[in-house]
């Protein structure tokens, strides 16, 4: 069950009141009548005339009774609209039913609290389809006070949930402010005119983390968006001169009919991207810059992260039993290591698996997690990543290897999000993990290919990591991380424990 608040709110009731008995924009209105209200319905429903239409007079003079009152001391824009929306495979919810819910939402948002029916806002609740309800509330209350509203969003996201617990109807996500900015429908519409194949926000959205994760400061960070080609324009202090207080990004090609550049915010993008969250990730003096490594030197990177990676995996699946938000930097961390693997494997695929994760990484709320050395090797070894040049589209085992790890690493914090009760996060870092695993299907068909195209090819693959790549096949079980262990007769490889060389050359 999906609660909406019109934004921005109305000046006017008549004209709402109006469309919503009415037909409709498709004639899709069937049967409007009031289910609920500051007074029982009967009292409320607009009478007939004579030639067959209502007189909504009464109904529109008794709404603005209060507002009118207040006088000067009233809002400009009075009218709030809230939409109720169950999902196409939900039962369908009674008069009665629906009364119930609309009754929780004003009680919860504080606008007609049970009990102060006489005094709250006067407020009705409109039914014109079998699958949702329209709540018009005139914020004027009775007793000549203005009503306390504050967060209404959130409050009517808990009656909802409330209503899909107690009427068995399926469960949605939770507004705990963990899900990124999704584009509007006026974006949408603009990026398929002018042939984008996905919405800008999105593409600035992935850009900027993928520029925060491998850099170590904010210079770095800004210098990474800027050779990406992404327009920044910093925002200054007005009280410290010279000091960056936030930022805007922008496509070039993304402009206004003016020709000016579509600018977003970082918190617009989502919510742990403002610069202020941005800061806590960074630990000046780590800086990296792209070098271009030899094979060995790329294979020991690959082979670090991969480790880090699996590391952090166990911690979280230690954590996840014991101490759940002891986690939360890991899970947070993570989510930079997937961007970065993306952006060096140039992965179709790890690019959605990192898009998809997103909102498993961030905590309840808007919350920064507590920095751990877990979570700082993570981040580490996602700048390392990011300094290493990809020369071939041919990957190497270690890369695979890579990307197994991640998925179990992904896994790993569906389980943690499953113990902290956190079913939409758990449900996308699965997805995520999902997403890898194919990735990596599609990594060893590349490395199979690879051998056969040459001989040669095949024999430096071996000598550069010892593992077959029959190891991952798919239908393979690679036990113990498919890693060291799965080599006939030989121990690990003598680069899988070593230190990238990279930061110390």
């Amino acid at each position: 069950m999906i609660g909406k608040i019109s934004a921005p709110r109305g000046k006017r009731v008549e004209g709402l009141i109006y469309y919503l008995f009415g037909p409709g924009r498709n004639a899709e209105h069937t049967d409007p009548h009031i289910v609920a209200g500051w007074r029982h319905p009967a009292e409320l429903e607009p009478p007939l005339r004579g030639d067959g239409r209502r007189d909504f007079r009464r109904l529109n003079g008794l709404l603005q009774q209060p507002h009118a009152a207040l006088g000067l001391g009233g809002f400009d824009r009075p009218v709030w609209h809230c939409s109720i929306r169950a999902a196409p495979g939900d039962r369908m919810l009674s008069d009665d039913e629906w009364a119930q819910v609309a009754c929780d939402v004003m009680h919860r948002s504080g606008l007609a609290p049970y009990g102060q029916e006489d005094d709250a806002v006067r407020w009705v609740t409109i039914r014109h389809a079998a699958d949702h309800i329209h709540i018009v509330a005139m914020l004027a209350r009775q007793d000549g006070q203005r009503p306390r509203f504050w967060n209404d969003f959130y409050r009517v996201g808990e009656a909802c949930q409330a209503a899909e617990s107690r009427y068995g109807l399926r469960r949605t996500a939770p507004r705990d402010r963990t899900a990124g900015r999704r584009p509007t429908r006026a974006e949408s519409e603009k990026a398929r005119r002018r042939g984008f194949q996905e919405a800008p926000r999105v593409t600035l959205k992935r850009a900027v983390s993928t520029a925060a994760a491998g850099a170590s400061s904010e210079q770095e960070f800004f210098s990474r968006l800027e050779d990406a080609g992404v327009l920044v324009r910093k925002r200054f202090s007005i009280c410290n001169l010279g000091e960056v207080t936030g930022y805007a990004v922008a496509l070039p090609a993304d402009t206004t009919q003016a020709g000016e550049p579509v600018w977003f915010g970082g918190g617009k993008l989502a919510p742990d991207l403002t610069l202020p969250k941005l800061r806590h990730r960074w630990q000046p003096g780590q800086s990296t810059q792209a070098q271009a490594f030899t094979a060995a030197e790329r294979n020991e990177i690959w082979d670090h992260v991969g480790q880090t990676a699996r590391r952090a995996a166990d911690q979280i699946r230690y954590l996840a039993a014991t101490d759940p938000t002891a986690a939360a930097d890991v899970a947070w961390a993570a989510a930079d290591t997937l961007h970065v693997a993306a952006s060096a494997l140039g992965s179709h695929a790890i690019r959605q698996a990192a898009d998809a994760y997103d909102r498993a990484a961030r905590a309840p709320y808007g919350r920064i997690p507590r920095p751990t050395p877990a979570g700082n090797r993570l981040r580490m070894a996602a700048r390392v990543l990011s300094t290493a040049v990809l020369v071939s589209n041919d990957p190497t085992v270690q890369q695979i290897r890579l990307v197994i790890r991640l998925a179990m690493l992904a896994e790993a914090i569906a389980d943690l999000r499953n113990a902290q009760r956190h079913a939409i996060q758990a449900a996308a870092a699965r997805a995520a993990a999902e997403r890898l695993h194919a990735a990596r299907m599609g990594h060893t068909a590349s490395a199979s290919h690879a051998r056969v195209r040459t001989r040669t090819g095949a024999t430096q693959a071996s000598h550069d990591c010892p593992l077959p790549l029959d190891t991952f096949l798919p239908g393979a079980n690679p036990s113990n991380d498919a890693c060291g262990s799965a080599q006939s007769g030989r121990g690990p490889s003598r680069h899988s424990h070593s230190r990238p060389r990279g930061p110390t050359r």
